[in-house]
C-alpha cells in the first residue's frame, strides 16, 4: 500500500526523502510526492507513475527545506494523478496519508460550506482542510486531537506545518507507523524498511497513538493528548537482505533463497540433539483448545487452508480457515477453547489486523505466524511464532508462503504430540523429514529450465487451470493466484474432482491445465481427472514426485518430477515450479515482475 516517509533534520532532506521512497516502491503504487517548508512557505512536487519521474521532477523545481515529507500512493479515492498525488496542502498545512478516510464525503460538504475549495478527488484533503479550520481557534496539538476525533476510518498520515520549521506530526489508527532515530535529526515511516538506510533505532506507535517528532527529539500521546512513554527497539543492520544482488528482479532472489530460509526456519525451531520442537513459552495447555480457527488473506489464507489438512490429519481438533475481510463481519460466536491463528507476510495487513483485534475485544485465544515481529499483528497478538525468511522486497509473496506453512506445520506437530494424538516414533518421523527439506527444495529449483519451456504456452492462452486434491488443492489455488499477479492471465485452482462439476465446460483445445498429482493417497484419482481433462484437448503440465512408475498416457503434454520427500512435506515442493512458472511467463511478457500492476505488498486498507 501507499508509503509514508517524514524527516525534520539540521540539514537539506529532499535527497533523503527521495531514496527513502524508492524503499518504499516494493509496497506498490502509481504517484508519488514530496513536501518541504522552505523559509516559511510550503513546496510541493509530485507526478504521476514511479519515483523516477518524481526525481526528473524535483531537477526541473528544486526544493529545499530541512523539514519535510514524502509518499508514494496506491490510489483508493481518485484516480491516479499529479493532482491526486500526495503530499496534499494548503497555505498552513501540508499532510501523506495511508489509508482510507470513511466519512469523506459528509466532512466535504462541511468544509465547502465553510469556503474550503477541494483540488483533488482524494479524501486526504478532507484532513489538510479540518486542521487548517481547526488551527485558527486552537493550538497545534488540540487541532490535531480535534481532527482525530472527527475523521472516521484506517490511516496513518504525516503532517507539516507553515508555521512550524522543526516539527512533523505522525498520526496512527490502522495503518502502521514508525517513527526512526538519528543523529540531529529524527524520522517517520510507514515502516522500518524505508528508515532503515537512516537508522536502525525505532519506536512503534500503536493504534490511536500519535506523536510530535522534532529533530532533537519525539514525544508520544494517546488519543485524549495524554503523553506516552514509549520503547526504542534496534533493528537488525543486514542490509544485504534488502538488495537484490546479481538478480534482476527480487522475487527471482527470493524463490531462490527458500533452501536457506527453511533451513534457519528448521533451525530456530528443531532441536537436532534431542529431535524435539522449540517453541517455548506456549501460554496455554493442550486440554484448553479444542478448535482451532485459521484467519488470513490472499497467498496467506491459502497457507491456512493447507494448514487446515495437517491438522485434520495429525490432530482430533476441530479446524475451519476464514478469510479475514469476511471473518470481521459475521456474527461470530467466539469460543474460549478456539485457538485463533492469523497468518500475514507483513503482520500489518488491515483486514487481519481487524479480525485480530475482534478477537482481542472478545478476548480469546490469539496466535499471530508472521515475517516483521515488529508488526501490529505481532504486537497485538497474545502469542507469536515468526517465519524468519527475512524481507520479502517482492510484491508476490514466494519464500514468506513456505515459512509460513513450515511455521503452521511445526505448530500442528507441537500440538498433535502434546495431546498424544501421534505417538513418538511418526512425531520422530515427521521432525526428521523437516530436517530433509531445505536440501530437497534446493533440488527442486533445478526444475527451472523445464519451466521455462513450457511458459509461453501460458501466455499466450486466454486462460488456464490449477488442478490437485487434499493437499495439493491449497497450492493449485496458489499457482493460479500467482500466474494471475505476475501474469495477468486468467487463472483458477480447482480441487481435481471438481471438474465434472461445471469447470470442465471451460476446457477447450490447447488449454493449458497444470495437474498437481503428487504420489500420496490421492494419486490415482486425480490421475483419473486428469485423464478426463485431456480427452477434452487440454494440454496438461503433470507435476508429480520421482518415481520408478511412470505415469503411462500418450496424450500428457509435459511433466515435472519434484523430489521425494515425507506426503506432508510435498507441498512445499510442488509450489516451486509454480512460482517459477509465475515469474517467467512475467518475464515472457515483460512486465514488472517486483510490482505488478494494482497491487502492494502490504495492504493497510480494507
Amino acid at each position: 500500500m501507499c508509503g509514508i516517509i517524514g524527516i525534520t533534520s539540521t540539514k537539506n532532506v529532499s535527497a533523503s526523502i527521495l531514496n527513502s521512497l524508492r524503499k518504499l516502491e516494493y509496497r506498490g503504487y502509481d504517484s508519488a510526492g514530496i513536501a518541504t517548508l522552505e523559509s516559511g512557505i510550503i513546496k510541493e512536487v509530485k507526478c504521476e507513475g514511479r519515483v523516477d519521474a518524481l526525481e526528473k521532477n524535483l531537477s526541473k523545481q528544486k526544493i529545499d527545506g530541512n523539514i519535510g515529507i514524502g509518499h508514494v500512493r496506491w490510489a483508493t479515492h481518485g484516480v491516479p494523478s499529479t493532482i491526486n498525488a500526495h503530499p496534499h496542502s494548503s497555505d498552513k498545512v501540508s499532510v501523506v496519508h495511508n489509508g482510507i478516510i470513511e466519512n469523506s464525503t459528509i466532512l466535504k460538504k462541511l468544509l465547502i460550506k465553510k469556503g474550503y475549495e477541494f483540488k483533488s478527488q482524494t479524501d486526504t484533503e478532507v484532513i489538510v482542510h479540518l486542521i487548517t479550520d481547526y488551527l485558527k481557534k486552537n493550538n497545534l496539538k488540540n487541532s490535531i486531537i480535534k481532527m482525530l476525533n472527527k475523521v472516521h476510518g484506517s490511516f496513518a498520515l504525516g503532517i507539516i506545518f507553515q508555521d512550524q520549521p522543526d516539527l512533523i506530526v505522525g498520526a496512527r489508527r490502522g495503518s502502521p507507523l514508525a517513527v526512526g532515530y538519528g543523529p540531529n535529526e529524527n524520522y517517520l515511516g510507514s515502516d522500518s524498511y524505508a528508515l532503515k538506510s537512516m537508522t536502525n533505532k525505532v519506536t512503534y506507535l500503536n493504534d490511536s497513538e500519535f506523536c510530535i517528532v522534532k529533530k532533537d527529539g519525539v514525544e508520544f500521546f494517546d488519543e485524549k493528548g495524554n503523553k506516552v512513554n514509549k520503547k526504542v527497539l534496534e533493528l537488525s543492520k543486514n542490509e544485504n537482505q534488502y538488495e537484490k544482488g546479481d538478480y534482476k528482479h527480487f522475487m527471482a532472489k527470493e524463490i531462490d533463497e527458500q533452501p536457506i530460509t527453511i533451513k534457519n526456519c528448521v533451525n530456530e525451531y528443531i532441536n537436532r540433539i534431542s529431535n524435539s520442537l522449540n517453541i517455548y513459552n506456549f501460554p496455554w495447555k493442550d486440554k484448553d483448545i479444542s478448535s482451532i480457527l485459521l484467519i488470513g488473506c490472499g497467498t496467506a489464507y491459502h497457507s491456512c487452508l493447507m494448514a487446515k489438512y495437517w491438522f485434520e490429519q495429525m490432530t482430533t481438533l476441530d479446524v475451519n480457515v476464514d478469510i479475514a475481510s469476511e471473518f470481521r463481519y459475521r456474527k461470530n460466536r467466539f469460543k474460549k477453547d478456539c485457538l485463533y491463528i492469523f497468518v500475514s507476510q507483513s503482520g500489518e495487513t488491515a483486514d487481519t489486523y481487524a479480525a485480530l483485534d475482534l478477537c482481542n475485544k472478545n478476548n480469546v485465544k490469539t496466535c499471530s505466524i508472521v515475517n516483521v515481529v515488529e508488526s501490529s499483528i505481532a504486537r497485538d497478538s497474545k502469542f507469536v511464532l515468526p517465519i524468519h525468511c527475512g524481507p520479502e522486497i517482492g510484491v508476490a509473496s514466494t519464500k514468506a508462503f513456505l515459512g509460513q506453512m513450515l511455521v503452521l506445520y511445526i505448530l500442528c506437530l507441537k500440538l498433535a504430540y502434546a495431546r498424544k494424538d501421534i505417538d513418538k516414533k511418526i512425531f520422530s518421523f515427521k521432525v526428521k523429514s523437516l530436517l530433509e527439506l531445505s536440501k530437497n527444495v534446493k533440488k527442486t529449483l533445478l526444475t527451472e529450465d523445464q519451466i521455462q519451456l513450457v511458459c509461453k504456452s501460458f501466455v499466450d492462452a486466454k486462460g488456464s487451470m490449477f488442478l490437485g486434491r487434499g493437499f495439493s488443492y491449497p497450492i493449485a489455488l496458489e499457482g493460479a493466484l500467482k500466474l494471475k499477479e505476475l501474469a495477468y492471465v486468467h487463472a483458477e485452482g480447482y480441487p481435481a474432482g471438481e471438474m465434472k462439476h461445471g469447470p470442465l465446460a471451460l476446457i477447450e483445445d490447447g488449454m493449458p491445465v497444470v495437474v498437481l498429482a503428487p504420489r500420496d493417497e490421492y494419486f490415482k484419482k486425480t490421475i483419473s481427472n486428469m485423464q478426463e481433462v485431456i480427452a477434452r484437448g487440454a494440454k496438461v503440465l503433470l507435476i508429480t514426485n520421482k518415481n520408478k512408475d511412470e505415469v503411462v498416457h500418450e496424450n500428457i503434454w509435459q511433466s515435472i518430477e519434484v523430489e521425494n520427500i515425507n506426503d506432508d512435506l510435498l507441498p512445499f515442493l510442488i509450489t516451486i515450479p509454480l512460482q517459477k512458472l509465475a515469474y517467467h511467463s512475467a518475464l515472457n511478457k515483460g512486465y514488472d515482475i517486483d510490482k505488478p500492476r494494482n497491487l502492494a505488498k502490504s495492504v493497510t486498507v480494507e
